[in-house]
């Protein structure tokens, strides 16, 4: 299955839906419930490589100047590159499979490496082993939010994407009979 841009009109549809991510990161949502994972992975797997890896960073950057500052920019930030490298990676061979899985691992990243930077930079919880599978452990109702977040705007993002793909593709078809 090829779904990643293979033209101009493609690649602006991508960027339209990442930029919808934006509204919706800063628009009222339940907490934890963004769709900036599912941008980050998207873009990855659909956008040339150059814009997918500056897309995610981008999107960060001005909703968190909407939302304010936080401690962990460079954690967040961070979490959400790897994500699109991730994309890159499954860019070569997109399954459906590959990218739930893909959603999946993004999800369990970014959990991890923020919760270890609320446990190593934030005065929460003690500095100890119990200190921190307590960090980890009061961060779950925040991650079922963003594993369902991801999830939903995974499907979303690549759903449209395909159809609107294979739609175009289908009316050209048919315009060259």
């Amino acid at each position: 299955m090829i779904l990643r841009s293979e033209n101009t009109w493609e690649e602006i549809l991508g960027i339209f839906l990442v930029l919808s991510g934006v509204l919706l990161r800063i628009s009222p949502h339940p907490s934890n419930f963004t769709p900036v994972m599912a941008i980050a992975l998207f873009s990855g797997v659909v956008l040339s490589p150059s814009i997918a890896l500056v897309i995610p960073l981008i999107v960060m950057i001005v909703s968190d100047l909407v939302i304010g500052p936080h401690a962990l920019y460079p954690l967040t930030w961070g979490s959400f590159f790897l994500v699109s490298l991730l994309g890159v990676a499954i860019r070569k061979n997109t399954k459906i499979s590959r990218i739930f899985f893909g959603t999946l691992g993004g999800s369990f990243l970014f959990y991890l490496v923020t919760n270890l930077g609320v446990f190593l930079y934030q005065d929460m919880y003690e500095k100890s082993l119990s200190g921190l599978f307590r960090c980890y452990l009061m961060a779950l109702p925040f991650f079922r939010n963003s594993l369902l977040g991801d999830l939903f705007f995974s499907s979303l993002f690549f759903g449209v994407f395909f159809i609107v793909k294979n739609y175009s593709q289908k009316l050209i078809s048919q315009k060259i009979r």
